[in-house]
């Protein structure tokens, strides 16, 4: 019988579970990450001892026919558990520890009833998939699955209605979070009710064992992924968003880099590009390129452009910081002109501009991607730079004329 859907399904628990784990080694001590993980751990590794390889391999190896049941039953006890204890720290208050206790105690006690009633019970012949229907008016055995079913009937409830409770309370990917484990803990109800009426129908000489074997492993295995959503939206919300938030800085910083290539590549400014690395990574290295190079055209920036294109500049958008970045783009768009057609002695007739003043002023992160977006579509920028062309001391007169137009 083919265990890959319990399987797949503990993978995607355990890999919520990796996920956290960085936050659980640094701050070891909390107990809402500690609860966190143990849901995710125990609730993948209820899928591993449910998976019908795996009851094979654990009833031929420890020779008692059937001695994965109970083994599963624990770790859905488990799980139980783990998710009151989840619920506890979520709401707080002044009992929290004493609370988690108590669930932890009587949780204890319903797992040392399953053993007690599979060592007391008699089950004989294997079954893989349908213990529950088959064993169902068995002695002890009986009671042994009615215990594992109601304590996780109990957990699967509270869970849901204090996530979709909590859940109109709060905003953002918070609400979200909840929502969607709120919703995957009823798919865990759907998994016990379903359970519990085979049994009941076999209580009464019917057979609705496909409950057992088709509908309840459904359930579980979506109320796994919805449980995995919903711990990490919270916690990949913002880093997914930090993300998307990196690779458009880089990608916005791209006109001004491409401006100032032959400068980087004529002085040998730019760092080896970094390969295989993750966004912030290659935004650093596109910004100290940025940053040598600008550091390189200091000299070369002329003051009076960059006042003239910023009084027209202002004129035409009234944004003060996209006429800064308007001038600052056309500034630098020239500088590079001019450090293109300097003398041996490194200046051109254009004269030096002032060192420090400029760096000061053009190289705040913010800024630069203003300057490159100016860079990109700014029309009086691109006027600007195609005037600048004509010859290193054009553009100051070109930009005049037009901020008197």
């Amino acid at each position: 019988m083919n265990g890959l859907p319990h399987y797949l399904s503990a993978a995607a628990l355990w890999l919520g579970l990796l996920a956290r784990a960085p936050d659980l080694l640094r701050h070891r001590h909390d107990p809402y990450l500690r609860s966190i993980c143990a849901v995710l751990g125990l609730a993948g590794l209820c899928f591993v001892l449910g998976a019908p390889p795996t009851v094979g391999t654990v009833n031929r190896l420890s020779g008692v026919p059937n001695l994965a049941a109970p083994l599963t039953y624990a770790a859905i006890t488990g799980y139980s558990a783990a998710s009151q204890v989840l619920i506890v720290h979520w709401r707080g208050g002044p009992r929290v520890r004493r609370t988690a206790r108590r669930w932890i105690l009587a949780y204890t006690l319903l797992l040392l009833g399953i053993a007690a009633m599979f060592v007391l019970g008699d089950a004989p012949v294997e079954r893989r998939t349908d213990l529950d229907t088959y064993y169902a008016n068995t002695p002890y055995v009986r009671e042994m699955i009615l215990l594992y079913l109601l304590g996780h009937l109990a957990a699967a409830g509270v869970t849901a209605v204090s996530a979709l409770r909590w859940a109109r309370e709060v905003r953002g990917r918070l609400r979200t979070g909840l929502v969607t484990l709120g919703l995957g803990a009823l798919c865990g109800t759907v998994y016990s009710l379903a359970r519990l009426s085979a049994v009941a129908a076999r209580w009464t000489g019917h057979d609705w064992s496909t409950l057992v074997t088709e509908t309840s492993p459904v359930a579980a295995g979506l109320g796994a992924l919805l449980t995995v959503v919903g711990v990490l939206v919270p916690l990949a919300g913002p880093r997914l968003t930090e993300w998307l938030r990196t690779r458009r800085t880089y990608a916005r910083l791209e006109p001004l880099e491409r401006e100032l290539d032959g400068v980087l590549t004529r002085h040998a400014l730019r760092l080896p590009p970094p390969r295989w690395a993750r966004p912030a990574t290659r935004l650093v290295w596109r910004r100290t390129s940025i940053h040598n190079a600008l550091t390189h055209l200091d000299a070369y920036v002329d003051r009076a452009l960059y006042d003239v294109t910023l009084r027209a500049a202002l004129r035409r958008t009234g944004d003060p910081e996209r006429a800064a970045a308007t001038a600052w783009a056309t500034a630098i768009a020239a500088a590079v002109r001019r450090e293109a057609h300097a003398g041996p002695d490194g200046h051109d007739a254009g004269g030096p501009g002032e060192s420090d003043w400029f760096l000061e002023r053009a190289t705040d992160p913010a800024a630069l991607v203003r300057i490159a977006d100016a860079l990109a579509g700014e029309p009086l920028v691109r006027a600007a730079v195609a005037e600048a062309e004509a010859g290193p001391e054009a553009a100051p007169v070109a930009a005049e004329g037009r901020s008197t137009a």
